[in-house]
């Protein structure tokens, strides 16, 4: 498997969303993403890529891509994250371990930086096409994504 990074323009996409402040863990987002699961059942509403992003140190979001108009209902909200530039790698993890990526990830942004390709790199998310604890064919397909400034 070729693990090569790429800058690119990502759409915008309408999720849905709950947060999770603490530590990071394992596993910390896996409950997170059934109440998810269980609010787009129960409100119909057809679904896309699972998303967790990081806010920030301690703060982290679970995010379902969601069609249609939804409401917020809960701790489930309606969130728009909008179209950007980010510096992207997809692989296995199964392959390549994902500190390597974060840490590849992380120099070649330092080095677009200094090139001056972009400005700043702003917070992480990891994207997958379905649900990573039971959908083989979306978890060997993760993509990490740092949101850059161009």
């Amino acid at each position: 498997m070729t693990v090569d990074f790429e800058l690119r323009r990502s759409p915008k996409m309408r999720v849905a969303s709950i947060d999770y402040k603490g530590p990071w863990r394992e596993n910390h987002l896996q409950p997170q993403f059934r109440e998810l699961v269980k609010w787009a059942k129960k409100n119909k509403v057809r679904t896309g890529a699972w998303i967790f992003r990081e806010r920030g140190e301690k703060h982290h979001q679970a995010c379902l891509v969601v069609k249609g108009s939804p409401h917020s209902k809960g701790k489930v909200k309606i969130r728009m994250i909008p179209a950007g530039w980010v510096a992207a790698v997809t692989f296995d993890p199964e392959v390549v371990s994902p500190r390597v990526v974060y840490h590849g990830l992380s120099d070649w942004t330092r080095w677009r930086k200094k090139d001056k390709t972009i400005k700043g790199v702003g917070t992480t998310r990891e994207v997958y096409s379905g649900d990573p604890w039971s959908d083989k064919k979306a978890w060997s397909r993760a993509t990490v994504e740092f949101v850059v400034r161009k």
